[in-house]
């Protein structure tokens, strides 16, 4: 935390975050008017650090319910792990009528709030939104569908973690090959997470529906499960779940091996809201794959 401005507690790095914002919203003109208007006394401020000091602090940091100091109340987005807070914030005291997001409104029969989130989530984009003079700012519309990709955007979903084929391993052409990959939350799931705004949550289940792999040797596999381990009571069986047989070696191949591509599709069910659905995601995990022959010895 910076030092007290104004009587309120400054977090120098959100604060930087919300004038680059600020900047990009209300362009240049904005930071020359205010600066010179309405900089606070403290020399950081005066350097140029954040020189809109008293419309940005505590700007989309908050509680969800509504605050006291001009805070209009917010939002919560993602999951327990990462969260983004979407709020509007009432701007204490009014910059001058020329400030450009008053947009010919008159200061004096209306309110200033900004509205902003700490990762810039939501569809509405961070911004001013003029109100009249003891009134509340607009209630924001939640389409549930957006928090459900907020809540997979915080899963960490990843492609297939590949047990076999192995890049270190040696296989054989004609010889039955068989595919699987290790279970855990990120790489087949189920992963669940939550997302909330506006009063609305919204929870998210993902688990991979299919693996798809691409041999290398223009052969491709569907599996819909996770494939199953192979032991050496099963002989030279064939996978009864996932499995494939090269009919060559991969000599002509980039560095005499065949480049193996497991692609997973993800299902992600979600309810909240009043509203459910269903979202894919498509995740990739790679290996290189060397096959011979058996080389037999007179």
């Amino acid at each position: 935390m910076g030092e007290d401005v104004d009587g309120h507690k400054v977090d120098r790095s959100r604060a930087s975050l919300l004038i680059q914002r600020l900047a990009i919203i209300t362009g240049a003109l904005v930071l020359a008017s205010v600066g010179g208007a309405h900089a606070s006394d403290d020399p950081d401020v005066g350097a140029g650090k954040c020189q809109v000091i008293k419309f940005c602090v505590d700007v989309g940091v908050g509680s969800e319910s509504g605050g006291s100091d001009g805070q209009a109340g917010g939002s919560q987005v993602g999951s327990d792990d990462s969260k983004s807070e979407c709020k509007y914030t009432k701007v204490d005291p009014k910059p001058p009528a020329e400030f450009p997001a008053w947009k010919g409104a008159d200061p004096q029969k209306n309110d200033l709030y900004f509205y902003g989130c700490t990762d810039g989530g939501q569809d509405n984009p961070d911004g001013f939104v003029v109100v009249s003079a003891g009134q509340q700012p607009p209630v924001v519309q939640v389409d549930p569908q957006v928090l459900a990709q907020h809540a997979v955007d915080s899963m960490t979903l990843l492609g297939p973690d590949i047990a076999s084929p192995r890049a270190a391993g040696k296989y054989t052409v004609g010889v039955p090959m068989w595919m699987w990959v290790n279970q855990s939350a990120t790489t087949y799931g189920p992963n669940s997470a939550s997302a909330s705004a506006g009063g609305v949550t919204v929870t998210a289940t993902a688990k991979v529906s299919k693996i798809v792999w691409s041999m290398g040797d223009g052969a491709s596999v569907n599996c819909d499960g996770p494939g199953t381990r192979y032991t050496s009571s099963t002989g030279m069986g064939q996978s009864p779940t996932c499995g494939h047989v090269y009919a060559k070696t991969s000599a002509g191949g980039q560095s005499g091996k065949f480049p193996v591509t497991a692609t997973s599709t993800w299902t992600i069910n979600w309810q909240g809201g009043g509203q459910a659905g269903q979202l894919t995601e498509v995740r990739q995990t790679n290996v290189q794959v060397a096959v011979g022959e058996v080389q037999v010895v007179r």
